[in-house]
């Protein structure tokens, strides 16, 4: 990483390797693990920032209690969180409560459908791999931000200085098809919107109108308590950017916007579910500030899977992943030469490794791996990437 001119790093500590059975006492060799990481990032000029759940849940607490279908899941996710403020604070001093929202909560509890085009869906699931009814899944879903905010709570007790916190969600991010103020609005009322179980409670701590009247009888059980906790204020926005997720235009119908389909000939990238369009890294952050008025977005995820190999000369040349990171970087420069507080960007990933969906298919990074002899080669992303991290603009 160093090499390839990166000077912070994103990684995601393991809840398991920490507390095995969820709670209780810690395990030394996992903390040690992630003790180390630090200091070699440190080492080595790179600023560590800490994820502290990446959806690997110990299995004593869906065991025990059902996983996120309990409180008690979020209360031992901010026991941890305490946990490791207290014991990396010193060296580590951005941390993400909880990665993608939506993608565990979802995709773990119900499964989702994705649009990409032509009406045609993928639909995405994983762990726990459960298909709870529309109530119970909104449930879930309180009681994972609950888990965040109880989670900002002990980090900020966890007593060491200067620590700042939020977290890293997969937004949806609505795009207006006409960049012109009604249809711009028309967006930001869908993002808002689309957003209400997630971002937008965490951010206003409160439920939409519009969510609870839509969710009826299904909403979500809750206290005024528990929207101060949801609410706990945060010192960035975390959002994950690959896709733009609705296209809309202004309408004078409620609830202000009109979804426009998405073609079937809409280009994307290798994967199935990668709808291709680098205005969604615009938009993102621009709706963030002009919405809940952030002080500090950070997109902690942008890339793209491609088909790599290497080449007989022994190099990787991922023209198309060089293609996408120049796109979508130029929409990221126009947002922050437009004054959106964006301050700092995460590729994902540095290294090709184990994909959720695609295990060890699709490769999403600037170094190429050889799973079977861990040779590690430079992509020529990577050299894209050196030049456009050392001079801090697009190359």
């Amino acid at each position: 990483m160093k090499d390839i001119g990166a000077n912070a790093y994103r990684f995601s500590i393991a809840w398991p390797r920490i507390f095995p059975e969820g709670t209780g006492k810690p395990n030394p060799k996992g903390l040690d693990f992630y003790s180390r990481l630090v200091d070699e990032l440190r080492l080595a000029g790179i600023e560590p920032f800490a994820t502290l759940y990446h959806w690997d849940l110990p299995q004593t607490l869906q065991d025990k209690h059902g996983g996120w279908q309990s409180k008690e899941t979020a209360k031992a996710f901010a026991d941890y969180a305490g946990y490791m403020a207290q014991q990396l604070g010193d060296r580590v001093k951005h941390f993400f409560t909880i990665n993608e929202f939506r993608s565990f909560v979802e995709g773990g509890y119900q499964g989702f459908d994705i649009q990409v085009g032509g009406g045609k869906t993928v639909h995405l699931g994983g762990a726990p791999g459960l298909r709870l009814s529309n109530g119970q899944l909104n449930q879930v879903r309180h009681n994972a931000v609950v888990g965040h905010g109880l989670a900002v709570q002990a980090i900020r007790a966890s007593g060491h200085s200067g620590i700042k916190v939020g977290f890293a969600e997969n937004m949806l991010i609505a795009v207006p098809i006409i960049d012109t103020p009604e249809h711009v609005k028309a967006a930001e009322i869908a993002t808002r919107e689309r957003n209400a179980d997630f971002t937008t409670v965490m951010l206003e701590g409160r439920y939409t109108d519009s969510y609870l009247k839509r969710t009826g009888k299904d909403a979500p059980k809750f206290t005024p308590e528990d929207l101060k906790i949801i609410s706990s204020p945060v010192d960035f926005v975390g959002i994950n950017v690959y896709k733009p997720n609705l296209y809309v235009v202004a309408s004078d119908k409620e609830p202000g916007y009109r979804e426009i389909p998405i073609n079937a000939s809409h280009p994307k990238m290798q994967s199935s579910w990668h709808v291709f369009d680098p205005e969604a890294l615009y938009w993102g952050p621009h709706h963030v500030q002009s919405l809940w008025g952030a002080k500090s977005v950070f997109i902690t995820e942008n890339g793209c899977g491609a088909s790599d190999i290497v080449a007989d000369d022994g190099e990787v040349y991922d023209s198309d992943r060089i293609m996408f990171l120049r796109a979508y970087l130029t929409q990221l420069q126009r947002a922050t030469a437009d004054g959106v507080p964006v301050h700092g960007y995460f590729l994902w990933s540095a290294q090709d490794n184990f994909e959720w969906m695609d295990g060890f298919g699709n490769r999403f990074g600037l170094i190429y791996v050889d799973f079977k002899t861990q040779k590690r080669t430079p992509k020529l992303s990577a050299a894209w990437f050196r030049e456009a991290a050392g001079r801090n603009a697009v190359v």
